[in-house]
């Protein structure tokens, strides 16, 4: 399988990202720069965590203009697996790709701490290897509050498309276990075809023995279990 990992001008988690792939799991892994609008025939696209152009104007709203974003849409109207981690989260909704929009934090703070989520579904290609029960991954942003319309609120929860949610070591989801105010506690979401999806948290930072802790694996083996099986 081959994974291609987007770069932009700000990016910060690419080689975490590549790192991971690459390394601890042993998978074909090239990097893509902004500019590129060759998508070298990569199964999975993954947009990493950063700050792309700064944040300037608007978190991912400056880099959905990169040439690589119009190969990437439609990539992903064709049915093309696509990812985002925190910024590449922030920028396939302002792309369009997901429904919603990530604001600033209630605090209006920058946020870096180990969260707890738990998976709403297993009926997707990054969660079908979860159980019901808490995991351990970081946060890092400034915008990560999840917004979005009645609407769109409920179109998720009809569809299936809540893919985790902040929660306590015990997995209770409450106001107490949301660190930035998300509604419905929302860390992340897929599309409703369920080929792109999006979170804040950084399941990067949670992948390797030597940070002891490895929870965020579950989501890479959850999708090398699917598309490998």
């Amino acid at each position: 399988m081959k994974f291609g990992v987007v770069v932009f001008p700000g990016s910060n988690c690419d080689m975490d990202m590549v790192y991971v792939l690459e390394t601890i799991l042993k998978q074909d892994v090239v990097k893509l720069w902004h500019k590129d609008t060759d998508l070298q025939e990569c199964d999975f696209i993954i947009l990493p965590g950063g700050f792309s152009f700064g944040d300037y104007l608007r978190s991912g709203a400056i880099a959905k203009f990169s040439p690589i974003m119009n190969e990437i849409i439609g990539f992903a109207n064709a049915g093309g697996y696509v990812m985002g981690i925190c910024n590449g989260f922030q920028i396939l909704t302002e792309s369009g790709l997901l429904p919603g929009a990530l604001l600033h934090n209630n605090s209006h703070k920058f946020i870096c701490k180990n969260t707890y989520l738990k998976a709403e579904t297993t009926n997707t290609l990054v969660t079908n290897q979860y159980a019901k029960t808490a995991v351990k991954i970081p946060i890092a942003h400034g915008e990560g509050k999840y917004f979005a319309d009645k609407e769109t609120l409920e179109s998720l929860i009809k569809n299936d498309q809540i893919l985790f949610k902040y929660c306590d070591e015990n997995g209770n989801i409450n106001d107490d276990s949301n660190p930035n105010g998300s509604l419905l506690n929302i860390a992340g979401v897929c599309n409703a075809d369920r080929n792109v999806f999006g979170m804040m948290p950084h399941p990067e930072r949670a992948a390797d023995k030597e940070l002891n802790n490895q929870d965020g694996l579950i989501l890479f083996k959850s999708i090398l279990a699917e598309i490998l099986a």
